[in-house]
């Protein structure tokens, strides 16, 4: 069965990244995929500062990734790059962990201001820990997310379709 690991680096579940999230999900989980999900915020904040690497938690998410054959890479925007807990996240990966990887990056930022930070900012990285199939991506704003009462989300068409796009591509690179 193919896996495909999200790592996901908010700061809190409550959040329209979460949609994203749920959304991503959702679709593979209906193709059939294996899906886990690394909420980063919800390692032990001591073991990914201090990069404890013998953490049972911390070795947990760096097998789920190893053991991946797609990567998603979900992140908010802030200060025009991604998430601080995404880097301190990947900084604990080895160096080539991402080597015969689909990778598709997924970012949430509050205006297209920085549509360009996939490109400039996360593929380096990506590429650092070995990835050399990163997908384009998709970047969504804030306001193509609806919080719905029920505490789930609503994606509007242009934002879904373009993720949806992305993620067929992903799961055409895996086979």
């Amino acid at each position: 069965m193919t896996k495909v690991t999200i790592i996901a680096g908010g700061h809190k579940i409550d959040s329209r990244l979460t949609g994203i999230l749920q959304y991503t999900a959702d679709f593979l989980e209906k193709e059939k995929v294996e899906v886990h999900v690394i909420q980063v915020h919800e390692l032990p904040s001591a073991a990914l500062i201090t990069a404890d690497f013998m953490n049972k938690e911390i070795k947990e998410a760096r097998q789920n990734v190893e053991q991946s054959d797609g990567v998603i890479v979900l992140s908010p925007v802030f200060q025009a790059s991604y998430s601080g807990i995404i880097k301190t996240f990947l900084d604990l990966l080895p160096q080539k962990s991402l080597r015969n990887k689909t990778i598709l990056p997924l970012m949430l930022g509050g205006s297209y201001a920085h549509l360009l930070v996939i490109d400039y900012a996360l593929k380096p990285v990506l590429a650092n820990l070995g990835a050399t199939n990163i997908l384009t991506g998709a970047y969504v704003t804030d306001n193509q997310i609806t919080k719905q009462v029920n505490q789930t989300y609503l994606l509007d068409e242009d934002s879904g379709n373009r993720i949806t796009n992305q993620l067929e591509q992903l799961l055409g690179e895996m086979q």
